[in-house]
């Protein structure tokens, strides 16, 4: 694999992980669009680790105190916003863990396909911009609530089917709840850490079991690109988020769906 496609790849996965656009999408996509040969999934982890080190270097400070707390914290008994920020995270994470874990040969089967992708892209695009545009976001996270938390868990389940984007899935359903953007972004850049360390882990532990082997020099250009590129959008993303509202996050997938439509019928 030449360097320019390990480039490409750890730059569209450190660009569309946190983005409201769907990373799994572009990585999809990427060697059916320009006729290269599928990365594998040895490249996908590296990939998908470079963001993983990225978010926690971000949120660093604020994961030392999330930490911290919650493990000295029993749930719902703690009114400290770091405890219930621990255990926010952790239960809002169940429910795409246990669906990703028994549906994964199913979602792999059947909804890696691009028809469904491009769909995915658009409708969840639109509800994205509907989210924005009429939720109230006068809330920030000190005023979650175990509801708020089902609600969110439930929503990144749709994050499996390829073309939703689990960034975008859980800041539409924080701005439905009434959480303002910068709030419902930094959330859902924080639940990030522990969907992809348990989505990374369980790709690590398929390669092991098939014997893959990778070429460490290609997995650390992946990494590396990955890792650089997310933390700096993370940092524009979340300064920015405010001013630009969700808008040219939902152009940018209409276009792409309708794109991908048009090139598929």
């Amino acid at each position: 694999m030449d360097l320019l496609h390990l480039i490409l790849l750890g730059l569209i996965q450190g660009l569309t992980e946190f983005l409201p656009v769907s990373s799994s999408s572009h990585l999809i996509l990427l060697p059916l669009i320009i006729d290269w040969q599928d990365q594998g999934l040895v490249l996908d982890v590296a990939a998908h680790f470079g963001t993983l080190i990225a978010v926690v270097i971000y949120f660093r400070r604020d994961l030392k105190g999330i930490v911290s707390e919650g493990f000295k914290s029993v749930p719902w008994q703690d009114n400290d916003l770091n405890a219930r920020l621990f255990w926010f995270l952790i239960f809002a994470t169940i429910p795409i863990s246990v669906v990703g874990f028994f549906g994964h040969d199913l979602i792999a089967n059947y909804f890696r396909d691009a028809l469904i992708i491009a769909i995915a892209t658009i409708l969840f695009g639109l509800l994205l911009w509907w989210s924005d545009a009429s939720g109230e976001q006068d809330r920030d996270d000190k005023n979650l609530s175990l509801k708020d938390i089902i609600w969110i868990g439930l929503a990144q389940i749709l994050a499996l089917i390829p073309g939703t984007s689990r960034s975008g899935i859980t800041m539409t359903a924080g701005l439905i709840l009434g959480l303002n953007r910068k709030t419902a972004a930094r959330f859902s850049f924080l639940l990030s850490i522990p969907v992809i360390f348990l989505a990374g882990c369980y790709e690590t532990f398929a390669l092991i079991s098939k014997g893959s082997e990778a070429d460490p020099i290609s997995f650390a250009i992946v990494f590396i690109v990955s890792w650089l590129v997310a933390c700096l959008t993370i940092d524009l993303f979340l300064r920015f988020v405010e001013k630009t509202g969700m808008l040219p996050y939902v152009i940018y997938r209409f276009l792409l769906g309708s794109v991908l439509l048009y090139y598929l019928l």
